[in-house]
């Protein structure tokens, strides 16, 4: 049930608090197996397209798909609840990582990865939507989507010296398990932490939902927020109704799916290859790498809020009212030039350098992409809405970002010392057809801001 009672600012900004550190964890679990890549390889005898499956299509599978349905529950059911849920399933599904004895049983504990963070973040904008309003919303996202950074820097930063740690440490035996990979303890440290933060949702309250459509999809009024977590079946939009709703607006949520697809495809490409490109171009070990890029990363996210911040203060003192996909256009121009000149730099400190556009880029991109999004579309469908976000974007992103750049480099230059290319190649083919879509967004954009504002309830 929700709580009717006025949040208060501080109350609205440690919510985001929480759901941020659940982002970090959800990372943390997703990103560690970027540097397991060399031992996964070595003791499972796989090639860099079979790993890049493991990062991408393995964890996609189901985290694409199923967010469609649980971003359905999360409009009408309760949002903690579900959170709290998808918590559980993916910490428990990070440790059987750990048990996996051969590519197959790794693949399958991936899916499950997938499957508990499919819950996520449709049901947390939802939730973040309905405590603020639309003048501070896009700082809220934008700290909630710091999570990305927290959780893929820390996974680099501390993965890479535990990863030290327990290559050089005296291989484990379990019970009934029997011995374990040295690099599968690994799986055990980062998952089962996470299950705390699953009954800290128990604490969260469920706001009232506001900004729902004024006459309801088939003209049912509904005045005033819903006074519950749930939302009343006779007010509850069929799914034919929330496909023509948005079927009617396909040029505008097509363009922005597409193109916003660029940000996952850089951040889930070099999440996954760039510790590896640094060890094959310049011979890093992977715990520098990992503190090295971890720490790009943790920076970049507390900047993709200040860039964020800024760039739509200065947009509205101007007059401009397609504010946030202006500055998530502007913002994946950023990304995709310092993404051709990381892989081209004549030495890994200048590489690293170039890292930074790159990682701002696509995180402010991506937080200012969601808040226009959530002002955008009714209450009754922002879930909704957001998990058909999560499908395109994942889908593309997790596909054409690692598994990508590893075919470029196993089946164009048949030389794993060539990484740095296909991470070049995949970088600017993606750009320059993103960069088109969202500029053809950004008009769509303004009349789709306009007619929200006509039959949009003010929050």
């Amino acid at each position: 049930m929700a709580d009717s009672r006025v949040s208060t600012p501080r109350y609205s900004w440690t919510v985001v608090g929480v759901l941020t550190a659940i982002y970090t964890v959800s990372f943390i679990d997703r990103q560690i197996l970027a540097l397991l890549i060399g031992p996964i390889r070595k003791d499972l005898g796989v090639s860099d397209t079979q790993v890049s499956l493991l990062i991408g299509l393995a964890f996609a599978l189901f985290y694409t798909f199923l967010g469609i349905p649980l971003g359905r529950l999360a409009d009408t059911r309760s949002r903690r609840a579900l959170i709290a849920a998808g918590v559980v399933i993916w910490c428990c599904a990070t440790a059987a990582c750990g048990l996996a004895h051969n590519y197959e049983q790794l693949f399958l504990a991936r899916v499950a990865v997938g499957i508990g963070e499919a819950a996520l973040s449709p049901a947390a904008l939802s939730l973040i939507s309905d405590y603020f309003p639309e003048q501070t919303r896009g700082r809220a996202i934008a700290f909630y989507t710091m999570g990305i950074s927290l959780g893929s820097g820390l996974a680099m930063l501390l993965g890479g010296q535990l990863l030290a740690r327990t290559l050089a440490s005296a291989p484990v035996t379990l019970p009934i398990f029997g011995p374990l990979f040295v690099w599968q303890p690994l799986f055990f440290i980062v998952g089962l932490p996470g299950l705390l933060l699953a009954a800290v949702m128990g604490w969260i309250r469920e706001p009232v939902r506001r900004e729902r459509l004024r006459g309801g999809p088939g003209g049912r009024s509904q005045e005033g927020g819903s006074p519950v977590g749930e939302t009343d079946s006779s007010l509850r939009p069929s799914w034919g109704e929330v496909a023509r709703f948005l079927g009617r607006r396909w040029r505008l949520y097509g363009s922005h799916f597409l193109g916003m697809s660029v940000a996952g495809t850089l951040s889930y490409g070099f999440f996954a290859w760039i510790p590896s490109m640094f060890a094959r171009t310049w011979q890093w070990s992977i715990p520098k790498i990992g503190a090295a890029y971890g720490g790009v990363v943790m920076i970049s996210g507390a900047l993709s809020i200040f860039v964020v911040s800024a760039l739509a203060r200065t947009l509205a003192a101007r007059g401009y009212r397609d504010i946030y996909m202006r500055v998530a256009l502007y913002c994946v121009v950023l990304a995709v030039l310092g993404a051709v000149c990381a892989p081209l730099a004549p030495n890994p400190y200048v590489s690293l350098l170039m890292l930074f556009p790159t990682t701002v880029g696509t995180l402010a991109a991506t937080a200012a992409g969601l808040t226009g999004l959530m002002i955008v579309t009714p209450n009754e469908m922002r879930a909704q809405a957001s998990a058909l976000y999560y499908l395109v974007v994942n889908l593309v992103g997790l596909t054409v970002g690692p598994t990508g750049i590893a075919l470029f480099t196993d089946h164009v230059f048949r030389n794993d010392a060539m990484l740095r290319y296909s991470v070049l190649c995949i970088a600017a083919l993606t750009g320059l057809v993103a960069i088109a879509l969202l500029g053809y967004n950004v008009r769509q954009y303004r009349r789709a801001y306009a007619e929200a504002q006509d039959w949009l309830r003010p929050a």
